[in-house]
């Protein structure tokens, strides 16, 4: 006590003592200005309020507050966009492209150009395009990264066919269609051949990133299918962008012979990098493959050298992105270090740098040339010759070298995926001067469509050929009773074990158990996807050795982890569901409330629900949307876990409260005849008499097993009534009215259960 009072009389004296100090040496600093003859003092009299808005108003439209407030509007309405996107099955990248596009004078800057003008001043231009080449040259980096080289030489004869032909095709097309709209969209000043190599290059190109992302989230990475098509994507981004470097040697050299130096000092570079540089890199890999090893010094050299290569190309006459690029494929080949390498950067290379890149993009596509039916047409003719070509390249080269029609045709979908990789070339071209706006904005619509079309085009080839392509078995074994096991923490999983294995451990030979884990594609990579299936399954695969259960797993990258669970649940030969509870975003603080109140009144599909009467804006109770929706979609039972340090179940309380509750006694009986476990039925309503059903679902369960079943009606607090079992076992109907009635901690494990169609009731 003494020692407190001493620190806070301190406090107040060396505090106190030194403002005092301040305050006597400005007073007497006040008397020491001196003013020279002939200075005019102003006396006017300027308000601290009007001061401080006039302050204000030329701090916003200073250059930092403009890029702060820039990027925050970029990295926001991006990630909207994306989301959207990966809710109706497209990749992200496309929402940001549309997001960069809407931000752009295509829309922004057409129906409030007041605003555009505000958040994106001309004079910010030059250094958005400043923090978009270095988005760029992270993740093209990141792109080299991707790159397998012994993957490529595994399948290199068949593969280089099918990817030079998926180069060839459409780089010719796209040249033939340059000879027509030459006069009509070149730029004044470009030669015929450099126009052309760009609208060729522009065509041949492959999003290999985007192609990634789709095999990952349709499970197709590990088959043979999946394999080929990296591969094929791989070479054909060393290929065009090699075609890029000599394409841009030519045009930044003017004349043909000019750009043969510039094209032997990049065969010096590359020569350089890869006998040179490579092998001094592999030994880091060797040494430093741990996240550890990686240290700050270590990543510092690697982004050197990364930095290094691209100033060498930039300096040579071929693109920084390039010099990128062919840093990231030179990187040491362990498999673990470039994982870590990547976590480490992609990060924020994707979420910071390249949204404002996908939005210095849109800046420049202005929708609104495309003024008349002739522009129109010509950008139809783009995007047919675009698919045609590499759609036809690929599928009839693959058909030759003795592939069946199926696996040639979704190879041709998947070649023609375009996204980013084509807003680089495009960007470089547009840089150079060989691409006018309106051809650059046509070729903007063509990446978009050709990437969009990817995701449906497959699905149709799949629903029209009878086997699915690479897609994982999820029709089980031929048992009795199959329990699906949805998780999303590992931790959380192993306990949702627990509570199956008191469901089925006297009955294990009838019974199989699958555990499922979706995850959100944008959080793997293809390097680290094995270790991340490893690392979530862990904890359950450890539980179910110490329990002794053979589990069944179902891993698989996805853009929307809901929807696959719903569909994972309908289509697999399950009879009951067992998935946690889907935590939101707004708990735990008053803003959060607030936020979520605000999304609530604002959430179209909520007030449209409300007004069909088959949703309520506010609702009591702890469920989710998340969780509503999956209860509400899913076909077949369902249970939504909430865990409260689960352990062992001795007793059981299950509340009657709707006549869907005979279910949900049906389901407590198999604990009771699987573990030594006791039944509460808790009828405050006396529903056990009044409904038939329930009433001979309740007899027959008490009758074989006796002395574990008892029946409690007269009840003063329901609520803390629940509190006292180790497990609560209530319909969703039922949880609804206790919910209303009652005010939920949540203080007992909870398993709350939708009926549904089921081969075996309970």
């Amino acid at each position: 006590m003494f020692r407190n009072y001493r620190y806070l009389l301190f406090y107040i004296l060396t505090i106190g003592g030194f403002s005092v100090l301040m305050y006597t040496i400005v007073l007497r600093g006040e008397t020491l200005g001196i003013i020279k003859p002939g200075t005019i003092i102003d006396q006017t009299t300027v308000s601290g309020l009007t001061h401080f808005r006039n302050l204000t108003g030329q701090n916003i439209v200073n250059p930092l507050p403009v890029l702060l407030l820039q990027i925050i509007t970029i990295i926001t309405i991006a990630r909207i966009f994306g989301f959207l996107c990966r809710k109706i099955g497209q990749p992200t990248v496309i929402g940001e492209i549309i997001a960069g596009i809407i931000l752009g004078p295509s829309l922004l800057g057409f129906i409030a150009p007041g605003v555009s003008g505000f958040l994106f001043p001309a004079s910010s231009l030059n250094g958005l395009q400043f923090f978009s080449q270095i988005g760029l040259i992270l993740f093209m980096f990141i792109v080299g990264m991707d790159v397998d080289l012994k993957v490529i030489t595994n399948r290199a004869p068949e593969a280089l066919l099918v990817s030079h032909a998926s180069i060839i095709f459409p780089f010719t097309l796209g040249m033939i269609l340059a000879y027509y709209i030459f006069s009509s969209f070149a730029p004044a000043g470009v030669s015929f051949i450099s126009f052309s190599l760009f609208i060729g290059i522009s065509m041949s190109i492959t999003a290999f990133p985007v192609l990634a992302r789709i095999l990952q989230e349709r499970g197709w990475m590990k088959n043979r299918i999946g394999t080929l098509a990296i591969t094929c994507a791989a070479i054909d981004d060393i290929s065009a962008w090699c075609l890029l470097a000599s394409l841009i040697a030519i045009v930044k050299a003017g004349s043909f012979v000019s750009s043969l130096f510039t094209i032997f000092f990049s065969i010096i570079y590359v020569i350089f990098m890869l006998l040179i540089v490579r092998p001094f890199l592999a030994r880091f890999g060797d040494i430093f493959n741990s996240k550890e090893g990686i240290s700050k010094p270590v990543v510092a050299m690697f982004l050197i050298t990364l930095l290094g290569s691209s100033y060498l190309t930039e300096i040579i006459g071929i693109h920084a992105i390039l010099g990128a690029f062919i840093a990231g494929l030179i990187m040491p080949p362990n498999i673990k270090f470039r994982s870590i390498l990547i976590e480490k950067i992609e990060d924020l290379a994707v979420i910071l740098f390249l949204p404002i890149f996908f939005v210095f993009s849109g800046l420049r596509t202005e929708i609104g040339l495309l003024n008349s039916a002739y522009l129109l047409k010509i950008t139809g003719i783009v995007i047919l010759t675009a698919v045609a070509g590499k759609f036809a390249g690929s599928a009839l080269s693959l058909r030759f070298v003795g592939q069946n029609w199926k696996d040639s045709l979704i190879i041709g979908a998947l070649m023609n995926t375009r996204g980013l990789m084509q807003l680089v070339v495009l960007s470089i071209g547009y840089d150079l001067g060989v691409l006018s706006p309106q051809i650059y904005t046509i070729m903007i619509i063509m990446a978009l469509a050709t990437t969009l079309m990817t995701g449906p085009a497959l699905d149709l080839i799949e629903k029209f050929a009878p086997e699915k392509a690479g897609q994982p078995d999820l029709q089980l074994k031929p048992h009795r009773y199959r329990i699906l096991i949805a998780f999303g923490n590992p931790e959380n999983g192993k306990v949702m074990l627990k509570l199956a294995n008191a469901m089925t451990e006297q009955s294990r030979e009838e019974t199989i158990i699958s555990t499922l884990h979706f995850s959100p594609s944008n959080d793997i990579h293809k390097y680290n996807i094995d270790e991340y299936e490893k690392s979530s399954f862990r904890p359950i695969v450890k539980e179910a050795a110490e329990l002794k259960i053979d589990i069944e797993k179902v891993f698989r990258p996805s853009q929307d982890v809901e929807r696959d669970i719903i569909e994972t649940a309908n289509s697999g030969n399950y009879d009951i569901v067992i998935a946690g509870r889907a935590h939101s975003l707004y708990e735990g603080s008053f803003l959060g409330k607030v936020i979520q109140v605000i999304g609530r009144i604002t959430n179209p599909g909520r007030i449209y629900g409300t007004l069909k009467g088959e949703e309520r804006l506010f609702r009591k109770g702890v469920l989710d949307g998340s969780t509503r929706r999956m209860l509400k979609a899913v076909r077949i039972p369902i249970g939504i876990f909430f865990d409260n340090n689960f352990s062992v179940i001795r007793t059981i309380a299950v509340p009657v409260y709707s006549p869907e509750d005979s279910f949900v006694l049906k389901c407590a009986e198999r604990f009771l005849k699987n573990c030594a476990a006791s039944a509460y039925i808790l009828d405050k309503h006396n529903l056990v008499n009044l409904n038939d059903e329930i009433k001979k679902v309740y007899a027959a369960i008490a009758d074989s097993n006796r002395g574990k079943v008892k029946l409690i009606s007269s009840l003063k607090d329901f609520s803390k009534e629940v509190e006292k079992y180790d497990l609560l076992i209530i319909s969703s109907d039922s949880w609804n009215k206790f919910a209303h009635d009652n005010k939920p901690g949540l203080r007992t494990n909870t398993l709350i259960i939708k009926p549904g169609q089921s081969r075996v009731f309970a």
